[in-house]
């Protein structure tokens, strides 16, 4: 079997119409669909529910559920802040900045733009405390051959050692000082 693409990705969000409301101002995603039941389909548990399916795009959907029932959202605090995060691709690094000047509009403090060689980002949070990346790539196919020819190799190491293996410092290099 071989996947074809996500459906979609789901996460919990505070409040569904600002959800809704934030991603069509910043990120210019529209709501293509709700389902809102007093049951869960696959559990049969009853806890009452609102699911937002946001198009993020060649048919990627991005897609929260607000439940009202439950204890208030909380993070894992056991994991950086920066390391659980949604990633989406811009086609360029214009597109990118005008992103950026569209959330600062918006109130929102951005991060960036942070260059990780193989591409450009920044990084803000949705009104649910979810932090978002846009990346612009900014590689070439070289770079990027250079990465998957040694990324298998690079997670049996770590695997072996839980020290970062090296092969590919090359990317940020110039941030850190010379490996």
């Amino acid at each position: 079997m071989k996947i074809d693409q996500i459906h979609h990705v789901a996460y919990r969000c505070k409040d569904a119409k600002e959800t809704v409301d934030f991603y069509k101002k910043v990120l210019n995603m529209d709501l293509i669909g709700a389902i809102a039941e007093d049951r869960v389909p696959s559990t049969k548990a009853p806890d009452p529910y609102m699911h937002i399916f946001l198009d993020a795009g060649q048919g990627n959907i991005l897609a929260f559920f607000e439940l009202p029932n439950s204890p208030p959202m909380g993070r894992d605090p056991n994991t950086p802040e920066w390391t659980q995060h949604i990633a989406f691709q811009v086609k360029d690094m214009d597109v990118l900045m005008e992103a950026k000047a569209r959330a600062e509009a918006a109130g929102l403090d951005v991060v960036g733009p942070t260059d990780h060689n193989i591409f450009k980002s920044i990084y803000f949070y949705d009104p649910s405390g979810h932090r978002l990346e846009l990346a612009a790539w900014t590689t070439t196919p070289d770079k990027m051959k250079k990465m998957s020819d040694v990324a298998y190799e690079m997670v049996e190491e770590w695997s072996r050692t839980r020290k970062p293996p090296r092969h590919t410092a090359w990317l940020h290099e110039k941030e850190f000082g010379s490996a």
